[in-house]
């Protein structure tokens, strides 16, 4: 066992956490308001508590000390010392042990207990009363680590934004049921990195795997008591961690492996990040970490009333990112992502919160501006998740340039057009268009639109047609949570059925509305299982539901319904690589002319003439055909037209000029009927009911693009 000394040195304020410099650690942590701040060490083999410091240094608001011959493996937290006065926002109780904001690893799960409340759970003076037992045995232990990792030969894929397809995963979820050689443990980074998970990826076109939280996060203790967990993990306790759950051997080597063989397989990996809350909960939560170290710096506290959090997120506390400190440790915590772990972008989780200063939502805010200039950060893949349940929260189209936006409009207008409700033409057809209306402004490109028609947090694509309610009972709270308004029809049924018809026509409009998503203008996103018609029974919040629920079911990717939808994914992704008019790297607004009579994008109607006016409000109107031309840098010219019927009839339809021929690509309501060159003489195709057709148009009678569909 080591031998301590008698005091830790002073060491550096320079580096935050807990850092190995091969003689020893030093460790630094920013609390503003403590008085005093110890590091306390514990033994491996049974936790306890086996030496205490006071860290002896306090810098710029940073207390500091070194403890020479410490090595990687060393098991520590702290305490801290200072008043306790909720009503002035101050919650410093000794007795409860913190996690290190900084640490890179923790041993050890959160058992929940009473001790680990700063308050007496059931005194009559609430979280004004004072607990005084020891945290330290119900909590985990932060790890010293040594990051040092042979990368190799690992490069970024860095896919071009307008070139990029997005599949949402769950790391557990994704791959829990599916069998693989060389038996990767399922559920973690071992599956994800697997060669037979890569080839699907491949297979479906996917260049982008964005991956529910895998920070450490913690399941709420209600939910444990009722059976439940956190499963999303949108409740994130450490910032640094990768989380242990998804790591087989503990190692978080293993997540880097996966990541190196993504990336040789030329896949980016996106990480969904939690920064706007944590999981310490109300000031009714537990003492865990930032609460008490300086709950009044970390957390956003109500004016004038200190006592209580500002709620913004919906979860209970916002994180102060007004606060220099604060800011600090989430851009380090995305840089040490970046760095350590070659993570190629990020997905924001409710960030209107990150940018809201005290006066409001500012797109020039602090975390705004510290990103944007990063030499690192601003390399990478930004995505916001552009609402939250705060004052002004819904900032869709607000965020600065550099950011992608999750974009609801297209989801909510793409199941309404397809559900066959009147006048959406006009709002369908500027969501193809890549949501210009909304987002084009100060250079923004049709990427910063990530399109979708499903994302976790909503029915999957084939519930979108199965159910016209959600059915949420599993989770406890009497079916009420989760969205009310799914803009979801059951087509004649309420879940699963055996009716031929009912299954055909739920097939059309999953297969349309996936043909919307991956040939509109902008960044498709797809969920996992989709492409195969993965169901979790008209639940529309899964949050808590870490079973078979939320699980891919892979058997279903093996039916025949499930090969063809797989296949049919496919082929969308090829065609949508293929032609460069599908996946626009610039706004087209009719202005641009790759030929002299033919505008860059133009809509018409059934029988081949522009819309008209009326035609944009008309409520009995359903058929829409948009062409699309664009030049590439060696002077191709690529032109599609795409018609749209939602409604319960064909429709014969008009193409329009100019001469030469056209060539059917795709109709989805006829997923494996081959590409198919039309006579120079066809002036017209029949448009299935509830279906989309796609055609590719060669001037002159050369069948360009033939081959390549």
């Amino acid at each position: 066992m080591m031998r301590f000394p008698p005091a830790l040195s002073p060491g550096s304020p320079t580096r935050l956490g807990a850092c190995w410099d091969g003689l020893g650690v030093n460790f630094a942590v920013f609390s503003a308001n403590a008085q005093q701040i110890d590091l306390c060490i514990f033994d491996p083999r049974d936790r306890r508590e086996i030496a205490r410091f006071r860290l002896p240094e306090y810098t710029d608001e940073i207390w500091h000390g070194y403890l020479p011959d410490a090595e990687p493996g060393l098991l520590y937290g702290f305490r801290a010392f200072g008043p306790y006065d909720p009503a002035n926002g101050h919650r410093f109780n000794p007795h409860k042990l913190l996690i290190d904001p900084y640490a890179r690893r923790l041993t050890g799960p959160i058992s929940w207990s009473d001790t680990q409340f700063g308050y007496r759970l059931h005194s009559p003076r609430a979280d004004l009363s004072f607990d005084r037992r020891d945290s330290a045995p119900s909590m985990p232990k932060c790890v010293v680590v040594n990051d040092a990792y042979e990368w190799e030969d690992d490069i970024l894929p860095r896919v071009p934004w307008h070139d990029t397809v997005i599949m949402e995963a769950h790391v557990r979820g994704l791959t829990m049921q599916r069998e693989m050689e060389r038996n990767p443990q399922p559920g973690t980074f071992q599956a994800l990195g697997a060669p037979q998970m890569i080839a699907h990826l491949h297979r479906l076109g996917v260049t982008t795997l964005e991956l529910l939280p895998i920070q450490c996060f913690a399941p709420e203790r209600y939910l444990i008591e009722r059976g439940l967990t956190n499963y999303w993990g949108y409740n994130t306790l450490a910032f640094f961690v990768p989380h242990a759950g998804y790591l087989a051997s503990g190692s978080p080597h293993e997540l880097r492996a996966a990541i190196r063989r993504l990336h040789k397989a030329g896949i980016e990996v996106v990480m969904d990040v939690v920064y706007n809350h944590t999981c310490e909960g109300s000031e009714l939560g537990p003492t865990l970490c930032y609460r008490g170290l300086d709950n009044a710096t970390y957390y956003s506290l109500v004016p004038g009333d200190e006592r209580h959090l500002i709620n913004d997120t919906g979860c209970g506390n916002t994180l102060n990112l007004s606060h220099p400190r604060v800011l600090q440790m989430v851009l380090d915590s995305l840089r040490y992502w970046a760095n350590e772990f070659h993570i190629d972008g990020f997905r924001f989780d409710l960030a209107p919160v990150l940018g809201r200063e005290p006066y409001g939502f500012d797109q020039g805010s602090g975390f705004f501006d510290a990103i944007i200039q990063d030499p690192v950060l601003s390399t990478r893949k930004l995505i916001a998740e552009p609402w939250d349940p705060g004052p002004g929260g819904y900032q869709f189209g607000n965020f600065p340039p550099g950011f992608a936006e999750w974009n609801d409009r297209f989801r909510d207008t793409a199941r309404r057009f397809w559900r066959g409700d009147g006048q959406q033409q006009g709002d369908i057809a500027a969501r193809i268009a890549g949501s210009g209306d909304l987002l084009d402004r100060r250079g923004r490109r049709p990427w910063s639109s990530v399109n979708l028609i499903t994302a976790h947090d909503g029915f999957t694509l084939e519930d979108v047609v199965s159910y016209a309610e959600r059915h949420n009972e599993a989770n406890g709270e009497d079916g009420q949570d989760g969205s009310a308004d799914n803009n979801s029809a059951n087509w004649g049924v309420e879940g699963p059925t055996d009716d031929p018809a009912i299954l055909e026509l739920r097939g059309r409009v999953q297969r349309a509305m996936m043909a919307t998503l991956m040939f509109s203008h902008g960044t498709p996103m797809l969920l996992a299982g989709d492409e195969f018609g993965q169901t979790q029974n008209g639940n529309n919040n899964t949050y808590c539901q870490d079973n078979p629920t939320s699980w891919l079911d892979w058997r279903r990717a093996a039916t025949p319904e499930g090969q063809l939808m797989t296949g049919f994914v496919a082929r969308l992704a090829a065609l949508r690589r293929a032609h460069p008019s599908l996946r626009a790297a610039r706004y087209m607004h009719g202005r641009h002319r790759p030929l002299p009579d033919m505008p860059d994008i133009g809509w018409f109607g059934h029988d081949g003439t522009p819309m008209g006016v009326e035609q944009w409000t008309d409520e009995t109107f359903h058929l829409l055909g948009v062409r699309r031309a664009s030049t590439e840098a060696d002077g191709t010219l690529d032109i599609t037209y795409m018609l749209l019927n939602p409604g319960g009839n064909d429709v014969n339809a008009t193409l329009p000029g100019p001469e030469g021929q056209w060539t059917l690509l795709l109709d989805t309501t006829q997923p494996e009927r081959a590409a198919q060159p039309l006579g120079p003489d066809v002036h017209d195709i029949t448009v299935p009911a509830h279906g989309l057709v796609l055609l590719a148009f060669a001037p002159g009678g050369d069948n360009a693009g033939e081959d390549a569909a």
